[in-house]
């Protein structure tokens, strides 16, 4: 048993550990940090924490107020804004591009991983509870 749960830990740090941390950066200019979109529940900078800055229903920095800057459908800088002008952007820590983060279809250099397409589905289920989601997307 001890060996099972061993392996199984080695293989849950290799996945986390092994991919590359993905941010996102909103505003006109895309200078302001809106969280890290693939990490963990438990990271302060996790779209995924519910009780962080960046995964709270009401913080102006998450893309989960539905009511923020960076969350609203008829914000300009909202990905869940299918017109929006400057829709977030996603980034690694070396500032490989990995494109715009927007449900705009038609959005060029739009982010059409995985990830990102399982939230442009389902933003406005997700924002109701986003640990349930986690759990659902990552486990």
């Amino acid at each position: 048993m001890k060996i099972f749960l061993t392996a199984v830990l080695i293989l849950t740090a290799i996945i986390t550990f092994g991919q590359k941390q993905l941010h996102i950066y909103g505003g006109k200019d895309h200078d302001v940090y809106l969280g890290c979109l693939n990490c963990d529940n438990y990271n302060t900078n996790s779209i995924w924490n519910s009780y962080g800055t960046y995964g709270s229903s009401y913080n102006s920095k998450s893309i989960w107020n539905s009511y923020g800057n960076y969350g609203s459908e008829y914000s300009s800088t909202s990905p869940f804004n299918s017109y929006a002008s400057d829709p977030p952007v996603i980034v690694d820590k070396d500032g490989g591009f990995y494109g715009y983060f927007t449900i705009n279809e038609y959005k060029d250099k739009r982010a059409d991983f995985k990830l990102a397409l399982t939230i442009y589905k389902f933003y406005d289920l997700i924002r109701e509870d986003v640990a349930k989601w986690y759990e659902k997307i990552f486990k």
